[in-house]
């Protein structure tokens, strides 16, 4: 298991270009856009409950990166297609 900042810095980083390539799909316009502007949404949302659950379970602080490690993951796998 890699050291607890690696995985800090992976998310900044990594977050940063899924949010550079939903802005370039929203600057695009269209009904991609605003499907993406929901599913964005809706995926803040759920991020948001699944992280205030494993603080209420007393989760250390690297799971709850570890999670949003592996939905940015599959987002910037998603839009880089």
């Amino acid at each position: 298991m890699p050291a607890p900042w690696i995985n800090f810095t992976l998310l900044a980083l990594e977050s940063q270009q899924v949010i550079w390539l939903r802005l370039m799909k929203l600057a695009a316009g269209g009904p991609a856009a605003c499907s993406e502007a929901r599913q964005m949404v809706e995926e803040k949302l759920a991020a948001g409950s699944d992280a205030a659950g494993q603080i209420l379970a007393g989760e250390p602080p690297e799971a709850i990166v570890d999670g949003y490690l592996g939905r940015v993951r599959a987002n910037l796998k998603r839009l880089s297609k």
